[in-house]
């Protein structure tokens, strides 16, 4: 069985970090990961595409990286900006091209990948306030989160994909 055969976090990789961030590093990477496997041969139309209902696939990748931006916003003890705002509102709104939503899903999680490496674990306990209402979290309550809240999305990009590819046979 070769290393790629098995999910990240079975891999042995990552070991320069803390577990906090490995955990999160790796769903992050098993993210990548499966949006290859399962959006390689989805044709440019079938990425927006919401059969039965279902969110399409690239507002899934769209929510998932800008949701990642926001929660390290959190994190880093800041608040949104207006442009993380407006981006925001535009999750649903589908992509100018199957290139721009991959450059973005990538760009997303490498910046998201860095972002997580730099908090220390001395920081995990500090207290955050999430959204307007600033509801109390940890550093680490929201470092779980995006790794949690990534996987929920890609489930659901998942399920997508696989009835769009149900539907063409």
């Amino acid at each position: 069985m070769a290393l790629t055969d098995v999910e990240p976090w079975l891999r042995g990789s990552l070991t320069e970090v803390d577990a906090v961030q490995r955990a999160v590093l790796h769903a992050l990477e098993l993210a990548r990961e499966d949006v290859e496997r399962w959006c390689a041969e989805l044709r440019d139309e079938e990425l927006e595409a919401q059969p039965l209902g279902l969110p399409s696939v690239g507002r899934q990748m769209r929510h998932i990286v800008r949701s990642l931006d926001r929660l390290l916003t959190y994190a880093e003890g800041r608040q949104l900006s207006p442009e993380q705002l407006e981006a925001l509102k535009t999750e649903v709104n589908a992509s100018a091209s199957r290139k721009a939503l991959f450059a973005e899903f990538e760009s997303g999680l490498s910046s998201a990948m860095q972002r997580v490496k730099a908090f220390r674990p001395e920081s995990y306990g500090e207290s955050r306030g999430v959204g307007r209402k600033m509801l109390p979290t940890t550093v680490a309550g929201l470092l779980v989160h995006c790794a949690d809240h990534t996987q929920r999305h890609v489930g659901q990009l998942v399920t997508t994909a696989k009835v769009i590819e149900g539907m063409r046979h």
